[in-house]
């Protein structure tokens, strides 16, 4: 079988941007080891620590975020990293090419249960000339909009370790071969299945939604004489459900809420939404926040967050209009 090696020399892809991701890949494959050990491996259970974003942190989220920041330090290529478990980016080397933003551990409250979890990665330009080397002045290099992506990936820990990436306009699904310990190729160029009545939202949210987004939702599930109703799906980790949507199509529904005034919508632009967004339009979807396309955003926080709604194009224009 064909290695993810392999598949970005046969694509061309720059060598300098294969390094960077071959150190983020190299992560994930030790953080898939904890994870398949699970209790064995004392990686389950919180810390007494909250993150940036004011949540409580899994022991799982700490030693993923590590494995991944000492994997990329050390890439002479990569210039800084920025991940959902830091306040501010951290400058790795002076004047390389690339910057690197990554959820470590997508999920996280499915880690105890065995549920589905993953690490969601994007791989972006670095400025030609850079000033400081300063975690403030390297935040500012990150605010660019999500159509400077080079690359975006996830790795989904299921019964399976699975990658799927996406660049140079091509998306592929690679599967890691624990006896060897590779990412090999198992389905290229992989394209959105279209008509497929699968809706994912955290329905626990739905009196907070607005009232379009409501009467959405009461569309789809509604019996008529014409059309079946949408099937619910619905994992609490956004990597399984964007996974499963690539899979068999559908649409993922993540809109703003009025729980909480000062924050309406969760997820994060350059963790989240930037990488699965890029993912999505290169798979044929269309990824959209309430007002715009996901991948026009210009990022001006670096932990902005945004509604998202992303899968089949038709039910995303749907779902919208």
């Amino acid at each position: 079988m064909q290695t993810i090696e392999h598949q970005l020399n046969q694509m061309q892809v720059d060598l300098q941007l294969q390094s960077v991701i071959l150190s983020v890949l190299a992560a994930t494959k030790d953080i898939a080891f904890k994870v398949s050990q699970g209790a064995l491996s004392g990686v389950l259970g919180a810390t007494d620590n909250e993150n940036v974003q004011g949540e409580t942190q899994k022991k799982l989220d700490v030693i993923a975020n590590q494995l991944l920041l000492d994997e990329l330090v050390k890439n002479p290529y990569v210039r800084a990293v920025a991940s959902e478990e830091e306040d501010l980016p951290v400058a790795c080397t002076a004047q390389a090419p690339f910057l690197v933003a990554f959820d470590p551990l997508d999920g996280s409250s499915n880690i105890d249960i065995n549920g589905q979890i993953g690490t969601i990665f994007t791989i972006l330009p670095a400025a030609e000339h850079s000033g400081s080397h300063q975690p403030q002045a390297l935040e500012k290099e990150y605010y660019q909009a999500g159509r400077n992506q080079l690359c975006a990936g996830y790795v989904l820990y299921g019964p399976s370790a699975t990658l799927v990436i996406a660049l140079q306009g091509q998306i592929h699904e690679f599967t890691l071969d624990r006896i060897k310990w590779e990412y090999c190729l198992t389905k290229s160029d992989l394209r959105l299945p279209a008509d497929t009545k699968e809706f994912s939202a955290n329905m626990s949210n739905f009196f907070y939604w607005s009232e379009h987004f409501q009467n959405y939702v009461r569309s789809v599930i509604r019996p008529n004489e014409k059309d079946s109703k949408f099937n619910m799906r619905w994992n609490g980790a956004m990597v399984g459900d964007v996974h499963r949507i690539i899979s068999r199509g559908g649409i993922f529904i993540f809109p703003s809420d009025n729980k909480n005034p000062k924050q309406p919508a969760k997820l994060r632009v350059l963790y989240e939404a930037f990488p699965m967004a890029f993912l999505i339009e290169q798979a044929g979807g269309k990824a959209f926040s309430e007002t715009g396309p996901i991948m026009d955003i210009a990022l001006n926080e670096l932990h902005q967050r945004t509604p998202v709604i992303l899968g089949d194009g038709g039910l995303v224009k749907d779902c919208l209009n």
